[in-house]
């Protein structure tokens, strides 16, 4: 029997964080194997996981929910096959619906799989504006988990992390939550949070009923001709609203661009462009940008991006310079001249 944990989380909450401190401090002596679905063209985080020894399969045909049908399943199938892991863990697309990833892992056949834990990552300061303007997607990776794991709570007055706890209460009343800074944490805490029994089968019943529900709706809609609304809203860099009604494919939401390039870079001139970014009226609405390039000085650049927040630190060389954008309503010819494609 392989266990199955999934880690899902908004563009840029840190799942690949908490994913690797869990290998290093939880899972040891285990044989994980980690699945990754990257939304885009050009994938970033398998490099560094594999410098941790960890198989990385990753699928960038699109996001995780657009390819259910057959890439995800044979995947897993494979993974069994070949590796015979302990676990397995999958860290979905940011923009990736966690319900969608529970289907796919039952309908995947001729393996013995055990859904083990059920875990949305939130970055504590930007589930507001997430759940406001994002809300198809963010809310359904909320709703769907056993456990949420807040991060980026350092710092945050108690006030702001208790709001934030309640609009997250509201989509999921059961869940348990973890507010704790991690590195006040062990790996082996937050692991036993999220392979807690009785909230992960509150999760796996209520998706089972959405997928009911949604099942019944859709026939609904075929029988009377339904049209869903698009209803976009127009405004300040965080205060665009794109409220999605109905049942969207992150590929029609979200735009990922990508670029190879052999590019140097100042890390003042790279700190400017990734600041640029924020800029939605040139840009579009930018909520997550990484990516690896060379340095001016021969070193190299490893950088994160999201609204609000900018990382950029010295790492190992890659094969060639590779950074990745993702946004909504993205203009993608004006993050092309910004890097210099």
């Amino acid at each position: 029997m392989t266990k199955i944990d999934v880690f899902s989380g908004f563009l840029g909450a840190g799942k690949t964080t908490l994913i690797k401190k869990l290998i290093k401090e939880a899972y040891a002596g285990e044989k994980l194997v980690l699945i990754e679905n990257e939304f885009g063209e050009i994938g970033i985080d398998g490099g560094f996981m594999q410098e941790a020894g960890i198989e990385v399969t990753e699928m960038n045909s699109g996001c995780i929910c657009c390819s259910l049908t057959g890439d995800f399943r044979t995947a897993m199938r494979e993974v069994v096959d070949r590796f015979a892991p302990d676990r397995i863990l999958i860290e979905p697309s940011g923009v990736g619906k966690l319900s969608d990833i529970v289907t796919a892992v039952e309908q995947v056949e001729g393996a013995d799989l055990v859904i083990n834990a059920l875990g949305t990552v939130v970055d504590a300061g930007k589930a507001k504006m997430y759940m406001r303007n994002f809300g198809e997607f963010f809310n359904n990776q909320v709703e769907s988990a056993g456990c949420i794991v807040l991060s980026r709570t350092g710092g945050m007055s108690e006030a702001k992390i208790a709001q934030c706890v309640a609009l997250l209460r509201e989509k999921n009343p059961g869940a348990v939550i973890i507010t704790t800074p991690w590195d006040e944490l062990s790996g082996e805490a937050i692991l036993s949070a999220l392979e807690r029994r009785d909230t992960l089968s509150a999760a796996l019943e209520s998706i089972e009923r959405e997928e009911h529900e949604h099942h019944h709706e859709h026939e609904h809609d075929h029988d009377h001709g339904h049209d869903h609304d698009h209803d976009h809203d127009h405004g300040h860099a965080h205060e665009h609203h794109h409220h999605h009604d109905g049942d969207h494919d992150a590929d029609e939401v979200f735009t990922s661009w990508g670029l190879e390039t052999a590019k140097r870079f100042g890390q003042d001139e790279l700190r400017e462009k990734l600041e640029d970014l924020s800029d939605s009226f040139r840009y579009g609405h930018v909520l997550r940008a990484k990516g690896i390039v060379a340095a001016d000085e021969g070193e190299w650049f490893h950088f994160d991006y999201t609204p609000g927040e900018i990382d950029i630190r010295r790492g190992p060389a890659g094969v060639t310079g590779r950074l990745c954008v993702i946004g909504a309503e993205l203009r993608e010819e004006a993050v092309a001249e910004l890097f210099g494609a």
